[in-house]
């Protein structure tokens, strides 16, 4: 096989996700490999499941740093000493400073638990946005995969993937959570090897990622 890209994971929590990386990047086929885990909590279980798969693993506690940028700076030292391709956000409660940004663009990848541009922003950490979804009476609710950049805003990234899912009548935060979270980890291993396999351009807003329409659909009016 050619070189693999080379991730590096930021998580902040129980590493679900991460662990759909590193599941994925046992496989034979998957073009992509999880070469550093970073996390801004020391207790993340996140850095429990890197190192059961002898991935190095850091935690860089915001206490041991004089400022967001002093303390971005080192994720940006620490992913460029094991020579990271691509920065994935997998559950990382944390945002990024623009000296972070600024070392990876259209490098850095963000998993959000609802279909942007609905319930994003600063404040829209999980379970908020399923939460949101819930009490505004969505049926549809699902998750999405964007760029993170250096744009002044949060959550509001060129689009890369998403997923819906139906909300039913007797759902909870609880249980729409973890269907949605499913359809994370199948749009996320999507993502990753879209990249590493050289499908994906961004142009402005759009992301292309070589999905055609299908045979028997119709065509646009020329």
């Amino acid at each position: 096989m050619a070189r693999r890209l080379r991730v590096g994971v930021l998580a902040s929590g129980l590493g679900t996700s991460l662990q759909a990386l590193i599941d994925a990047s046992a496989s034979g086929d998957f073009p992509a490999e999880v070469v550093v885990v970073l996390s801004n909590r020391p207790s993340a279980r996140a850095l429990e499941r890197a190192r059961a798969a002898s991935i190095p693993a850091r935690a860089l506690s915001q206490r041991a740093f004089e400022s967001l940028t002093a303390r971005d700076q080192a994720l940006v030292d620490e992913l460029r000493k094991h020579d990271v391709d691509l920065v994935v956000l997998a559950g990382y409660d944390r945002i990024n400073d623009p000296v972070f940004l600024r070392a990876f663009p259209e490098r850095i990848i963000n998993m959000h638990p609802s279909l942007l541009p609905a319930f994003g922003g600063p404040s829209a950490m999980a379970p908020k946005p399923q939460a949101d979804a819930l009490a505004y009476g969505c049926k549809i609710a699902g998750c999405s995969i964007q760029f993170v950049v250096d744009d002044g805003g949060v959550d509001t990234g060129p689009i890369i993937a998403q997923a819906a899912v139906p909300v039913f009548d007797d759902d909870t935060v609880e249980t729409l959570s973890a269907r949605i979270l499913r359809e994370e980890h199948r749009i996320l291993l999507d993502a990753v090897r879209w990249i590493a396999e050289g499908r994906v351009r961004l142009d402005g807003r759009r992301v292309y990622t070589g999905h055609l329409r299908p045979a028997g659909e119709p065509a646009p009016p020329s």
